[in-house]
């Protein structure tokens, strides 16, 4: 174990937390109120951890496991400990949870009024992840963003008190592109964890086989499904871009970085020439701001 994973082992709430760093967008930047920071880093918290968890990434000596009250034997079961997470979720709405995160996240869904459906379905995309590993249509993809990102956006626009049928419409499109672009990124970690979240029918369609997906560099079939798939991220952050523009300040900032992170990953994966296999392209910090100014001013 290295000293990073024992630190993440003694305190998993910290450990969980520093990942926001790594992230493709803006969790809780500076410039934001400190009560919005304070309450999109608990939000941040609890989408983390639940992912985590999904993953098989908590940190080593099964102190989260321990927390939510599951069994040494059952530690590893990432069903079990999902149960277990929802029922403490439960008690952020009725009582007093025993993860740290979550209680970190009480005050904030006391604050904001924030309801338990964008919670669960982060959860439930979870569940799906341990019994779904292959999706056959795009539509079967959406479906699964729907409930693996989209929430994340729809409880950005409660915590900032911006929720309109129309921006949660617009919110939507920008994380399920975000989902997507993350999708592209991760091909070759995801097939490790016996994944593909690239949909079989477009594998067809380029003729990629799941072997084509594990080799160290894509071949010319992979690389223009990765293009293919690419493009429909673009339009989807095109379709949500105007939400960037409906709200005013700081907020607007914050969007604008949601959206110019899709985009600027979206072309680091494009300077790659689509090859994501030997590792996730990353864009650079002055490409990010470019595509944030981009965005502010409304264009794409």
């Amino acid at each position: 174990m290295t000293g990073t994973d024992r630190a993440r082992a003694g305190d998993p709430e910290r450990g969980t937390l520093d990942k926001a760093a790594g992230e493709n967008f803006p969790v809780a930047p500076f410039f934001l109120p400190k009560d919005w920071r304070t309450d999109l880093m608990a939000v941040y918290g609890f989408a983390r951890l639940v992912d985590d968890i999904g993953d098989g990434d908590l940190a080593p000596g099964g102190a989260d496991a321990e927390l939510l009250g599951v069994s040494p034997g059952e530690a590893e079961d990432r069903l079990v400990l999902l149960d277990a997470f929802e029922a403490d979720l439960n008690l952020v709405f009725s009582g007093t949870p025993r993860h740290p995160l979550l209680r970190r996240l009480q005050p904030t869904v006391r604050r904001r009024a924030l309801t338990p459906e964008p919670f669960l379905g982060l959860i439930a995309a979870n569940r799906q992840d341990q019994l779904v590993a292959r999706y056959e249509t795009y539509d079967d993809l959406l479906a699964y963003c729907e409930l693996s990102a989209n929430p994340v956006g729809r409880l950005v626009l409660a915590v900032t008190g911006t929720s309109t049928p129309e921006r949660i419409r617009l919110s939507d499109a920008i994380c399920t592109a975000l989902q997507v672009v993350e999708h592209l990124q991760d091909v070759a970690e995801d097939l490790g964890r016996d994944r593909i979240y690239l949909p079989a029918e477009d594998m067809k369609r380029f003729h990629v086989q799941e072997a084509d997906l594990a080799t160290k560099t894509a071949g010319a079939s992979v690389r223009a499904l990765v293009a293919y798939e690419a493009q429909r991220a673009r339009q989807l952050l095109n379709e949500g871009a105007p939400l960037v523009g409906s709200v005013h300040g700081r907020l607007k900032l914050l969007l604008a970085g949601f959206v110019a992170g899709g985009r600027a990953a979206i072309r680091a994966i494009a300077a790659a020439e689509y090859d994501v296999l030997p590792g996730p392209p990353k864009p650079g910090k002055l490409q990010l701001l470019r595509e944030v100014g981009v965005a502010l001013r409304g264009e794409g």
